[in-house]
């Protein structure tokens, strides 16, 4: 038994080394993992060791080791202190607070049946824009989530920059992020929320600066007016599609669904499930039951192929 809990943990280093944190929460949480774990690996060792001496070690030594004051320290006294040692180091708060001002975004994401509401606010908690499952923030400055929920109880989860946070009906939770590097990081939704809880993603975007706020200032603005060619597709969406969808700048201003203003400049559709391409657009219209069953949005396959298309193309020139 023992060799196998020395393998076991042999096994365990080469995953937990290879982790690379990009958040500062993230960090932190990896920071307490390795103080955990080079913890626990101590005492097993001093406790398989004393185990070895009690089975093994010459007889004066394994009369000491059976003495009632040993198994009083080692059993009771050495564990409290132990234990209440690592409580207080993990309870320990490492990152200072700060107020709403001190952000350079505020991000309200609201877990959906089964996709992310996005909204970015103000400092004063007014609505900039919405968008849904992406998510893009500045590197090496905090932004705040505000967590909620309409439905059901879901998780807010991005593994590499920080911990989860559940998202309550009737109640905002707050979570800081900061990205130390670029790059692109998968979130989950980690707690199930229902049939289509496991294709429930969303991607972070870690940017600098710069082009974050040339990011937000794209996205503010609505949506260019469709060329000639797809003017008749752009009004087959507002007939079939507006009730449920917005499009800024246009007369669709439904609220069930996603915010499409700008839908085709998204990495992903479906909350992460398709890539943002012309056929993947095309055939989410026409069979959204069949590709995420339960989801609020019906298939259409009873268009024509030639509109499928038509109306894809207006959503893909949606940048």
């Amino acid at each position: 038994m023992a060799n196998l809990l020395l393998i076991l943990l042999a096994a365990a280093l080469p995953s937990a080394a290879s982790a690379q944190p990009s958040g500062e929460d993230a960090a932190r949480i990896a920071e307490i993992g390795w103080v955990l774990y080079a913890g626990a690996t101590a005492i097993f060792v001093a406790v398989a060791a004393l185990l070895a001496l009690a089975m093994f070690g010459p007889a004066t030594l394994r009369r000491r080791l059976s003495r009632p004051a040993l198994i009083v320290g080692a059993g009771i006294t050495f564990p409290v202190l132990a234990l209440t040692a690592l409580l207080v180091y993990v309870l320990t708060p490492s990152l200072p607070a700060r107020d709403a001002a001190s952000f350079a975004a505020r991000i309200e994401v609201t877990g959906e049946l089964w996709w992310w509401r996005v909204r970015y606010l103000d400092a004063s908690g007014g609505l900039l824009f919405e968008t849904a499952n992406e998510i893009r923030i500045p590197t090496g400055k905090p932004v705040q989530f505000l967590l909620r929920s309409d439905n059901v109880i879901h998780s807010f989860w991005i593994p590499e920059l920080g911990g989860k946070l559940d998202m309550i009906p009737g109640r905002v939770n707050r979570m800081r992020a900061l990205a130390r590097t670029s790059g692109t990081f998968r979130g989950h939704c980690a707690e199930y929320c229902g049939a289509q809880h496991a294709r429930m993603l969303f991607n972070v975007q870690a940017v600098d600066p710069a082009a974050f706020d040339a990011w937000v200032q794209t996205q503010r603005q609505p949506a260019g007016a469709p060329v000639s060619a797809l003017k008749p597709a752009a009004e087959q969406f507002m007939q079939a599609c507006a009730q449920c969808h917005t499009v800024r700048g246009t007369a669709a201003q439904g609220t069930l669904g996603p915010d499409l203003t700008h839908v085709g400049s998204r990495p992903s559709l479906a909350a992460g499930i398709l890539p943002n391409n012309l056929g993947a657009m095309g055939g989410w219209i026409a069979a959204s039951q069949q590709i995420k069953p339960g989801n609020g949005m019906p298939s259409f396959e009873q268009w024509p192929g030639e509109d499928l298309r038509a109306v894809a193309r207006y959503l893909e020139s949606l940048k």
